[in-house]
């Protein structure tokens, strides 16, 4: 396949609805890294490195070293907000990063600005800001959208565009009869319905664009019938949803090593505390509910209680999100968790995680806009399940599970790139080692 991937040649625009703190200390690192302030720490497209061949080959080279990503001294960034503040402002505002070193690349964040947004407060209500584009109707919106990465394209003179969602999570809502094809969905456009998001105004308008599309937020957004028709219709790569960080990172994490030992669980509790603006809209019950359903899952996903019913059948799984705003952007996270081992005899396991979520979700925009502009420029399309490695609630191909095993998740997106660049595919079956071992005696 290696020779199907065109070389990431130009410019690339990095998009994203939303410049809040994720966004900006995104974009306020990327600056300072190409300054030589800081290291791209947890961007596995920059720092990590992936096996090829047998391990004693000893081929192992980083990722950006072996696959045709774009580098960080060509990308460009720009977004829609509902507040006007700059890159810098923004980033100052947010206080996830220092003073000092948003001080240091001041001058490319404050050249920065943000497009408009094409905003509902029925979707966000704990939002007020004003900086929204004057048009009611969703088509109309779609149309403006367009324009504006049209525009950024050529003002920014960029080859190649892609979205990221950084924005807030929307209210919880069921798929309806508009979302069910794309034909559908356009005469909702036309007519207004008020069951399309604004996040899927931004998706439509991308991939109406052939412009591929992150979802960072547990928004229905891209995971309705209607824009995975699109998606295929315009060869453009979709993925969602929900970055993964936090507390639904270390249950990735461990709940698949309690699962490997098959270890019992009878409950896992879990309550977050965070005062930033996704703290805020999260505040509404409405807006909780979509984000609760998102980090319910994993762990239903990884445990799989029907299957192993002695071990996880009566597992009760509890989550809570307290706004408190003292905390700000560091968002502090407490599990508890009961398990049982041989015999059924209890145990306990307890974590606090004090963490910074923009900390953790800046790498991960960034990775997601470089694999899935290579997925682009590789012909795949449609939902690119292999980026489930970044989301705590994969999209799938409709009737596949997800799978939420992060190490599952993690040779799978290694096995993409390895079948992209034509390398072999690596199971860690280990058997030709034995056999090479026979062959020598």
């Amino acid at each position: 396949m290696k020779q199907q991937v065109k070389a990431a040649e130009g410019k690339l625009g990095i998009l994203m609805p939303g410049l809040g703190a994720v966004a900006t200390t995104m974009i306020a690192g990327v600056a300072a890294i190409k300054k030589g302030i800081s290291k791209p720490i947890g961007s596995l497209t920059q720092m990590g490195t992936i096996r090829l061949g047998k391990r004693t080959e000893k081929r192992e080279p980083k990722i950006k070293d072996f696959v045709p990503l774009a580098g960080l001294e060509d990308l460009v960034f720009g977004g829609w907000d509902v507040y006007e503040d700059n890159v810098y402002e923004a980033a100052m505002n947010a206080r996830v990063l220092d003073a000092n070193l948003l001080r240091d690349v001041r001058e490319e964040l404050q050249a920065i600005k943000p497009m408009r947004a094409a905003f509902d407060r029925n979707y966000v209500k704990n939002l007020d800001g004003k900086y929204v584009k004057d048009l009611d109707n969703r088509y109309e919106l779609a149309l403006a959208v367009m324009e504006d990465i049209k525009n950024f394209k050529v003002e920014n003179n960029c080859d190649r565009i892609v979205l990221v969602w950084c924005g807030s999570t929307e209210i919880y809502f069921e798929p309806s009869e508009v979302h069910e094809s794309l034909a559908a969905f356009e005469q909702g456009l036309r007519d207004n319905d008020l069951r399309i998001a604004p996040s899927m105004i931004y998706a439509y308008a991308a991939l109406k664009l052939g412009i591929p599309f992150a979802n960072g937020a547990p928004n229905l957004t891209v995971d309705i019938p209607a824009l995975i028709e699109l998606a295929k219709e315009t060869d453009t790569p979709i993925a969602g949803k929900d970055f993964k960080t936090g507390q639904t990172l270390m249950k990735t994490i461990l709940a698949p090593g309690l699962a490997a030992r098959s270890l019992g669980v009878n409950g896992w509790f879990s309550d977050n505390i965070l005062g930033n603006r996704d703290g805020l809209v999260l505040d509404d019950p409405d807006n909780f509910k979509t984000k609760e359903v998102s980090k319910l899952g994993v762990l239903e996903d990884i445990f799989k209680p029907e299957v192993n019913p002695d071990l996880y059948g009566d597992m009760y799984h509890k989550i809570r999100i307290n706004y408190y705003p003292p905390h700000g952007d560091n968002k502090e996270s407490w599990d508890n968790i009961d398990i049982f081992g041989w015999l059924g005899y209890k145990m306990q396991i307890k974590i606090n995680f004090l963490c910074r979520d923009s900390i953790l979700a800046a790498p991960i925009v960034l990775d997601l806009a470089l694999f899935i502009d290579l997925a682009k420029r590789a012909n795949l399309s449609g939902i690119q399940e292999w980026l489930s490695f970044y989301l705590k609630s994969p999209q799938t191909i409709p009737g596949v599970p997800a799978e939420n095993d992060i190490f599952k998740q993690l040779m799978k997106l290694q096995n993409t790139l390895r079948y992209i660049m034509g390398e072999e595919l690596i199971t860690h079956l280990g058997q030709d080692y034995e056999e090479e071992l026979i062959e020598t005696v």
